[in-house]
């Protein structure tokens, strides 16, 4: 049974179910009744994907060993001629299968020899013949982001551009962090009021869970800027063009318009979801606030981002770069880079401006239209010298039954106690 056939995918074909259960009948059966179970818990493209795994596999064993015919039957030699097949393989474009497609496979073939052991298949090998140290380490790379001016150059060519859809998809993006598949799917009510403010449901999505979303005042205007020029129609759907829905492909379409007129190469929907959290990170929001924001999980996937934003490293680097500075007593001309850096250094410091009770860390980049609401604009920054003032605003708050703006300052002075300690 030789597999020489490539589909538009680049993934070589494997024969049909029928076929290899003309050659293995057991094993065909036994397979099939697992991806029937795992139907019931998995998402149809996972069961996909396992479908094509478990295809694959079945049909090396039997063009590698004709003798077996029956899950039961297959070893630990079995699974190491796969392994080397799927090293060797090559995609229509002539590369090798990336580590993590090679850890994916065997992982979703290790899975499946543990179920069925587990599940006392009658058609199940002694003991799972595909070890953890099988699947190759997975790569961490840092997340791929714009900097801040990077950003900020395609959100003014976002709002320069004259077709207000394009700029409600890349506000949305980029304000938001929202995935394209759930930007994509957001429903017609998907925009609620909660708290005195506007929110963005997102629905079930990628991780199975619904999650909250603050959305920006400017957002709030282009929603219903836009909802006025579009009528209903009956797709349920927030976001539609002409009555059609919109796909990933359309909305990356958009995205590259928008770069490209803001000269900043080709972006992606999800470097505006990774440039979002980094904004945050490298603006004191705390780790789990960002995973709410993002509907992560579990914090190891919100982890990712410290990396990319460890304060407390550079904190101890510029402490030891100062008393090494120190040392040198006579001051040298600094060459054209080093006086570059310093530059951008007294840039940076004159842009922390000082406002009634705190500062505003905003690149000057970037404009802000909103000053009247900075306490809860991500680049708002206080502490303890700013608590008077901050008691009489809560007060004054209180006082006028302004329940957002007090809940809002509460917020604030009970994120600085600590530092009063």
């Amino acid at each position: 049974m030789t597999v020489t056939a490539v589909t538009t995918t680049g993934l070589p074909t494997d024969p049909a179910w029928s076929e290899i259960a003309r050659h293995a009948p057991k094993m065909a059966a036994t397979m099939n009744r697992y991806l029937d179970q795992i139907t019931v818990s998995l998402r149809p493209a996972s069961v996909i994907v396992n479908d094509h795994v478990l295809r694959s596999f079945a049909a090396h064993v039997t063009a590698d060993d004709p003798k077996v015919r029956c899950v039961a039957r297959i070893g630990r030699v079995h699974v190491e001629s796969f392994k080397r097949a799927l090293v060797a393989r090559r995609t229509r474009y002539g590369t090798t299968l990336s580590a993590n497609t090679v850890r994916q496979r065997l992982g979703i073939l290790r899975t499946f020899f543990e179920r069925i052991v587990e599940w006392d298949y009658d058609d199940a090998p002694p003991r799972v013949p595909v070890y953890a140290s099988d699947l190759p380490k997975a790569d961490e790379p840092l997340p791929r982001f714009l900097d801040d001016a990077t950003a900020a150059r395609l959100l003014r060519a976002a709002a320069n551009d004259k077709d207000p859809f394009r700029r409600l998809v890349v506000e949305l993006l980029a304000r938001t962090g929202v995935r394209v598949g759930e930007l994509c799917a957001l429903e017609a009510d998907a925009v609620i009021r909660q708290h005195d403010g506007w929110w963005l449901r997102v629905p079930v999505g990628k991780l199975h869970n619904d999650r909250l979303v603050p959305l920006h005042p400017q957002i709030v205007e282009l929603l219903a800027d836009w909802a006025a020029r579009e009528p209903a129609n009956d797709l349920g759907l927030l976001l539609h063009r002409h009555g059609r829905r919109i796909d990933r492909h359309i909305v990356a379409r958009i995205l590259n318009r928008v770069a490209k007129a803001a000269g900043v190469g080709h972006v992606t929907p999800h470097q505006l979801r990774h440039t979002l959290a980094t904004q945050a990170i490298n603006r004191g929001m705390r780790l789990e606030a960002i995973a709410d924001l993002l509907g992560h999980r579990t914090m190891r996937m919100t982890m990712r981002y410290a990396r990319i934003a460890n304060q407390t490293v550079a904190d101890e680097y510029q402490a030891v770069s100062d008393q090494v500075d120190a040392l040198y007593a006579k001051p040298r001309p600094l060459p054209n880079d080093k006086k570059n850096a310093l530059q951008r250094r007294i840039r940076e410091e004159q842009q922390r401006r000082l406002l009634g009770n705190g500062y505003c860390g905003r690149p000057v980049e970037l404009d802000c239209s909103f000053e009247s609401i900075c306490e809860s604009c991500v680049h708002f920054q206080t502490g303890p010298e700013f608590v008077p003032v901050l008691l009489r605003q809560r007060d004054h708050a209180a006082n006028r039954d302004q329940t957002g703006r007090r809940d809002l300052f509460d917020q604030i002075l009970t994120a600085i106690q600590p530092q009063l300690a």
